[in-house]
């Protein structure tokens, strides 16, 4: 066809490590002859690399350099492995393996940026190695140098660790459905309308001529929806009062692929708009997944899923677990890619996925890994229906976590609340639009939970703080209070789908007490460590005289007060609990350490009034007993290796739980148990709630429970089947919930 060029996987995978490469560097000093450090021309340019092609795993791939607004590649020619070293450091792995040539990963596009490139090993970067000098190459892409990385991070590096896709903007810059019917747009989502791809001369269409099912499926997938349908003929017969300006023809794609532009096309030229014979613009139908077809209305009550996502803040994002002999774990990222990351996307219910992370970027989960090395073809309904091996040793760790972000529907969520008053961006007073009309909220009973949802819907991350008094804040332009009584599960993509009075209701109704957030990026989220509380559970009659700082503090049953003091004794069911913090943000207490309560008998500060309660319920959930855990020392007792301690609660340190790090409350210290003197031999269930009243925001409350069963003698306690409240399947869980207790003491 005169005028258009073929197009075939323009689309580049790679990994993203922006690094500013210092220009002050002992080893730009030596010299060699015929050769130069490329330093001498970068002392104010940020170098950035990644690693890209396909296929490949996150630590691997050819070697890509953004310089002077530009990617390019490296040449193989003299190439050695002290210059992969430098390259992996440059983007945050400890170092190399092996380096490879001859466009291994496929050939590169656009520069050559160095060539007979020779390091010591030692370097800083790569711009203070010997080689030809900027751009000065005589190799052709199909020479591209690779590296393979050694999959361990350095400690404290930050990058995206994202396999993600690179679209070629100058052919496929973005790609819409407008609706056929003006007035359709105001519905969201929209799932059907005609394919546009946006250039620098505006929006164009593509021909019909030859387009299949498998193209609308990748299109589909693009805009946020797990399938596609087959187009009503009469939908053609709006397009004739459509001017259009055809630039792509002959689009091929196989239908797994996660973007348009790795089908294969013809593209015409710049300007040059070529006629559709005998074919109109392309229409395309979607399908929506339940979450997006549902947005009003009841839910449909669905099956037990088998993966799901975790940890994520916005809807379509998360660690990935999959459920396996009626527990989930989480997958290992090895071979991780965007054909399986799709996979998952799609059987959730969203589209193709748009990146697949390694290296929990998502947190790291706990309990069991279930499997690795998942090879999806992009094409199967499940990813139980990929290839995958069963994790059989020790050969990957929470730390290598898989985690994915999905196309989603455009919904327009964040068209209808705002911030107002705050003094950044991320802070403020909240004001929601109903119907045509701007409004605060009633600050009564707002907590962290709906403040999480607002956060969400302002596409701000996660919820640092509930503000209930606005009155800091900048008030010169405040509307009418428009809702209230709102209370959110957290879940929630919008403050509407909450819960929230038909007619306004709030006794204060001024503007200091309408309600507020403060948004941040990052949160913490806590866990606890069930098998420890397993492995530690005793039973211990503690004298009387021994416990007057723990009933100052509230840590006995009510009958104690009958007691006869200091003679007798109190039963108390003791155990160990350890708190991770899996989360991206340090856990800190709500309250500032100007208001912290000081507790002279225990001599110590108490940062929260509740962190964790203990409960001992009977089989149908009844509370036959119950205990708490005041925050008095919030610190790190250990961390994962590579990362330091940051809070201690001596000399009145700060408080805190850092990411990576755990904080240990030992079985024998006070308060560490639940009193059980009048609790009657029999089976039960214990309980543990970590940050019970949401003083503290997190990423994921769900896992803040552990329940285990209970079976007391009367002289001896057992607990078997600990678990997080959504680590097990709902057949396990409600087996759980049915126990009829222990014929012997035998715990299978």
């Amino acid at each position: 066809m005169k005028g258009a060029v073929f197009l075939r996987n323009a689309c580049a995978f790679y990994i993203r490590a922006e690094v500013h490469a210092s220009s002050q560097d002992p080893h730009h000093t030596q010299t060699k002859r015929n050769s130069t450090p490329v330093g001498a021309d970068v002392t104010s340019e940020k170098l950035k690399f990644r690693l890209a092609g396909y296929p490949r795993k996150h630590n691997e791939g050819r070697v890509e350099i953004f310089y002077k607004g530009e990617w390019g590649t490296i040449c193989d020619d003299d190439f050695t492995l002290e210059n992969a070293h430098v390259l992996c450091r440059q983007m945050g792995f400890v170092s190399a393996t092996v380096w490879t040539h001859s466009a291994k990963y496929g050939p590169g596009t656009g520069k050559i940026w160095l060539d007979n490139v020779l390091c010591s090993g030692t370097e800083k970067s790569i711009e203070f190695c010997r080689s030809r000098g900027w751009g000065n190459s005589d190799c052709t892409h199909d020479e591209d140098a690779g590296v393979i990385c050694k999959d361990e991070r350095v400690p404290g590096f930050m990058d995206s660790n994202i396999i993600e896709m690179q679209v070629d903007e100058n052919r496929l810059q973005e790609i819409r459905l407008r609706p056929l019917v003006d007035g359709i747009a105001k519905r969201m989502p929209i799932t059907e309308g005609i394919v546009e791809v946006k250039y620098k001369e505006g929006w164009t269409q593509i021909c019909n001529v030859g387009w299949t099912s498998k193209n609308s499926r990748v299109i589909c997938g693009m805009m946020g929806f797990p399938n596609e349908k087959k187009t009503k003929k009469n939908l053609y017969k709006m397009l004739t009062n459509h001017q259009v300006n055809y630039r792509i023809h002959s689009v091929a794609c196989m239908g797994n692929e996660v973007h348009l532009s790795i089908c294969s096309m013809e593209i015409s030229k710049a300007n040059v708009s070529i006629p559709c014979q005998g074919g109109k613009p392309v229409v395309v139908s979607c399908i929506p997944g339940l979450l997006f077809s549902q947005i009003s209305g009841k839910k449909p009550k669905i099956k037990q899923a088998t993966v799901r996502l975790k940890g994520g803040w916005k809807v379509g994002e998360g660690r990935v677990e999959v459920l396996k002999n009626n527990a989930w774990g989480t997958v290992c990222d090895d071979r991780w890619n965007l054909q399986s990351a799709s996979v998952v996307c799609r059987e959730l219910g969203f589209g193709t996925a748009k990146e697949a992370l390694t290296g929990a970027r998502m947190g790291q989960g706990m309990g069991p890994i279930h499997i690795t090395e998942v090879l999806c073809s992009g094409q199967e309904k499940s990813l139980w229906k990929c290839p995958f091996k069963n994790i059989t040793s020790e050969t990957c760790h929470h730390s290598e976590d898989a985690s994915i972000k999905c196309n989603v529907p455009y919904m327009g969520f964040e068209k209808t609340v705002r911030l107002v008053g705050g003094r950044m961006d991320y802070e403020g007073r909240l004001e929601v639009k109903v119907g045509s009309r701007w409004g605060t909220i009633c600050s009564e009973g707002w907590t962290t939970r709906e403040a999480m949802v607002a956060c969400r819907q302002l596409e701000l991350g996660y919820s640092l703080r509930a503000v209930t008094e606005t009155w800091y804040w900048d008030s010169s332009n405040v509307t009418d209070m428009v809702m209230s009584g709102v209370k959110c599960t957290g879940n929630e993509m919008r403050i509407s789908d909450c819960q929230h009075h038909k007619s306004i209701s709030c006794k204060k109704a001024g503007t200091h007490f309408a309600a507020g957030v403060i948004c941040s990026e990052t949160a913490s989220d806590l866990i606890l460590h069930a098998p420890l509380v397993e492995q530690t559970v005793y039973i211990e009659d503690r004298p009387l005289h021994m416990l007057y700082c723990a009933a100052e503090e509230d840590c006995l049953s009510k009958s104690a007060a009958k007691a006869n003091w200091p003679y007798g004794h109190r039963r108390l069911l003791r155990f160990s609990s350890q708190i991770h913090n899996i989360g991206h943000a340090d856990f800190r207490p709500k309250a500032g350490r100007h208001s912290w309560v000081w507790h002279e008998c225990h001599r110590h500060y108490h940062s929260m009034d509740i962190f964790t309660h203990y409960d001992l319920l009977s089989i149908n959930g009844t509370k036959v007993a119950d205990g708490h855990k005041a925050s008095f020392c919030l610190e790190d007792t250990d961390c994962h290796e590579g990362i330091s301690k940051r809070y201690e609660c001596a000399n009145f340190g700060e408080q805190g739980i850092t990411v990576g790090c755990w904080d240990q409350y030992r079985h024998d210290i006070d308060c560490q148990w639940i009193d059980i003197t009048d609790v009657k031999p029999g089976n039960y269930i214990l309980q543990v709630v970590i940050n019970p009243n949401f003083e503290v925001a997190e990423s994921d409350f769900t896992n803040n429970a552990m329940k285990c069963n209970c079976k007391y003698d009367g002289h001896r306690v057992w607990l078997h089947k600990c678990h997080l409240g959504d680590s097990f399947s709902e057949e396990a869980e409600k087996k759980f919930e049915k126990y009829p207790g222990q014929l012997n003491n035998q715990i299978s």
